[in-house]
C-alpha cells in the first residue's frame, strides 16, 4: 500500500483544497491529511482557526478522498506535522508548487527516504478562491464611502513614488453599496476600489494590479481626510475627521468616463505635482479652506499641463481640478462656505465622510 501524506491549515475548506486532496490520493492507497492544531497556529500565525481543532478534523474525515486525519502539534515553523510525519513513514509528501515550505519538507523527505511529490497547478474546476478571499467576503462591508482628491496624486502608483512626498484625500458620502451607486461610473471618485471592497477582495491589490495606485482603497477604509506617505504601500501620515470641509464640496459631472489605467503613462508635472500635495497636506494640519484651495488649483495647473480640457468656472468657487487621472470623470469644486456651495447649480453635494 503506497501511503501519501499531505499538510496545511485548512481553515475555511474549499474547492481548491479538494482537487490538491484528490490529486494526492492518486498518487497512492492512503491519504492521511494533516492540520496544525489550534496551539501551534496560534504560535506560527498569531490567530486562532475558524473551526475548534474537533470540528475541523471530522470535516475533513468526512471526505471521500481522504482515509485519515492528523492534527500536528510540531514546534518547527512550516513542519508542525514532523512528528507525526516521522511516527507514520509514509511512502510520498505531496505539496503545492507554490508552497513556501517547500525546500524544508523537502530536506526532511531525503532524511526520512520519503518521495516528494510537487503537484503542478492544474486548471482549477472553479474560479480559484483563498482562504483569506472567503473571510473577507463574509466579514466584508455592505456599503463604502468614494473619496475626492486634492494633490500629490499618482505619487501612490508605485513607479512614480517619491521620498517625502504626500498623497492628500478625503472620503466622501454619499456613500456606495453594490445595490446602490448613486453615482457615474468610471468617474475618477475611486469606484473600482469601492467595489473590490464591497466584494470581499483585497482593494488594495487591486488597484494595484490595475497599474494605478493605491490611494483611492486606502482612504475608502480609513475614511476621514488622510495625509499619506508616498510609497509602494500606503502609509498614513495624519488623518483628520474632515469637519472644516463640510459643506464645502461639490462634484460637476464632466460627460465623460475616463480611464486611470489608460492615463498612467502620460507626461506630467511631477515636481508641481508633490509641491501640491505638501501645500495640501499643510491646509489638512491647518484645517484652511484657503490652503487647500491653493493644493487644488497647483494640482489643476498639473492636470491642464497634462492637455485636459478647462474645466467650466463656477460663481462662488475658489478651486476646480478633475477628479483623480481626469480627462473625463467627475470635477470637485472647492467653496469657503455651505452657502455658496448650494447656490452653484448643477453640483452634487458631497460630505467628508469619517468612521
Amino acid at each position: 500500500m503506497v501511503k501519501v501524506f499531505v499538510s496545511g491549515c485548512y481553515d475555511i475548506l474549499h474547492a481548491g483544497h479538494l482537487q490538491f486532496f484528490e490529486e494526492a490520493r492518486a498518487l497512492g492507497d492512503h491519504l492521511t491529511v494533516s492540520f496544525a492544531n489550534e496551539d501551534i497556529l496560534w504560535k506560527h500565525k498569531g490567530r486562532r482557526p475558524s473551526l475548534p481543532d474537533d470540528h475541523k478534523a471530522e470535516l475533513l474525515r468526512s471526505l471521500v478522498m481522504v482515509d485519515h486525519v492528523v492534527a500536528g502539534n510540531g514546534e518547527r515553523k512550516g513542519l508542525d506535522f514532523e512528528p507525526i510525519f516521522r511516527e507514520l513513514k509514509p511512502d510520498i509528501l505531496a505539496v503545492t508548487e507554490d508552497d513556501q515550505f517547500g525546500e524544508l519538507k523537502e530536506i526532511l523527505c531525503q532524511e526520512l527516504g520519503c518521495r516528494y511529490v510537487c503537484l503542478p497547478k492544474t486548471p482549477p474546476k472553479f474560479e480559484p478562491i483563498s482562504t483569506t478571499a472567503i473571510v473577507n467576503r463574509i466579514s466584508g462591508v455592505t456599503e463604502a464611502p468614494l473619496r475626492v482628491d486634492f494633490g500629490g496624486g499618482w505619487l501612490d502608483v508605485p513607479k512614480y513614488a517619491r521620498k517625502g512626498g504626500f498623497i492628500v484625500n478625503c472620503a466622501i458620502s454619499p456613500k456606495v453599496s453594490l445595490q446602490d451607486w448613486p453615482y457615474e461610473q468610471k468617474a475618477g471618485l475611486g469606484g473600482s476600489g469601492a467595489w473590490a471592497l464591497l466584494n470581499g477582495k483585497d482593494s488594495v491589490q487591486s488597484e494595484l494590479d490595475l497599474g494605478v495606485g493605491w490611494q483611492d482603497p486606502a482612504v475608502i477604509r480609513e475614511t476621514g481626510v488622510c495625509v499619506w506617505k508616498s510609497g509602494e504601500k500606503p502609509r498614513l501620515d495624519l488623518k483628520r475627521d474632515g469637519a472644516f470641509l463640510s459643506g464645502c464640496m461639490g462634484l460637476l459631472w464632466t460627460g465623460k468616463q475616463h480611464d486611470t489605467p489608460g492615463s498612467v503613462g502620460f507626461e506630467r508635472d511631477y515636481d508641481l505635482i508633490e509641491r501640491a500635495g505638501a501645500m495640501a497636506k499643510e491646509a489638512v494640519m491647518t484645517e484652511s479652506i484657503a490652503k487647500l484651495a491653493e493644493a487644488v488649483l497647483m494640482s489643476y495647473s498639473a492636470q491642464m499641463g497634462e492637455g485636459m480640457k478647462d474645466l467650466p468656472k463656477i460663481m462662488g468657487s475658489v478651486a476646480r481640478k478633475y477628479c483623480g487621472g481626469g480627462h473625463g470623470g467627475y470635477a470637485l469644486y472647492l467653496f469657503p462656505s455651505r452657502e455658496a456651495r448650494d447656490a452653484a447649480p448643477g453640483l452634487v453635494a458631497v460630505e467628508p465622510c469619517y468612521g
